[in-house]
């Protein structure tokens, strides 16, 4: 029986490697060449596993939806009697290894993101890999009790997205929150949504 060179973890070389370009480089620098080069493929084989550059970019959303599904730990939030000072603790876990151990890959998001903005069928693409965490905290925060789940749901998405930039890509990416001081913001959303 023959092992074939375009399974999984073929495809997930590839969309690491696109993502880490995509980090390093920005989306002019993605392309099918860059990806065989610095993953280290012989010339073609990532245009064999995705021909188009749409194609190249929509294998790179799964693979940042999966690898950021481990990053937010789904699995790590919170039952919602467990209130909110154990949804912040989560929710602040999640953010700062997005900020830390895995910045790479949120900058590979932000560029993918704003991609998503000039391409319509990206965009409903990528929109759909998000919603897995969406839902999941919008659930959450109704058991908690809230008054407007979409609303707050809204709210703490865009704490998170705007800490994140701000230290990823805007004016304060020379430095990186502590875990304390991102749960202590979110204990003060939290408060001012829950009443907790």
């Amino acid at each position: 029986m023959s092992v074939s060179t375009t399974g999984p973890s073929r495809a997930d070389l590839v969309a690491d490697t696109a993502l880490a370009l995509l980090a390093e480089r920005g989306m002019r620098g993605l392309t099918h060449r860059a990806v065989d080069e610095t993953a280290g493929l012989p010339q073609g084989s990532t245009s064999n596993l995705a021909r188009t550059r749409q194609a190249l970019l929509e294998l790179a959303v799964r693979r940042l939806a999966d690898r950021e599904a481990r990053v937010l730990a789904l699995h790590e939030l919170p039952d919602p009697r467990s209130g909110t000072d154990s949804l912040a603790s989560v929710l602040a876990l999640a953010t700062h290894r997005a900020l830390t151990d895995n910045r790479a890959l949120t900058l590979a998001r932000y560029e993918l993101a704003l991609e998503a903005t000039r391409r319509p069928e990206l965009r409903a693409y990528f929109d759909a890999t998000g919603a897995r965490f969406r839902d999941r905290l919008t659930a959450l925060v109704t058991g908690m009790g809230s008054t407007d789940p979409a609303r707050h749901t809204l709210s703490l998405i865009a704490w998170a997205d705007g800490l994140m930039f701000s230290c990823v890509a805007g004016s304060f990416g020379s430095g990186t929150p502590s875990l304390e001081e991102v749960r202590a913001g979110l204990r003060e959303l939290l408060a001012g949504m829950l009443g907790d």
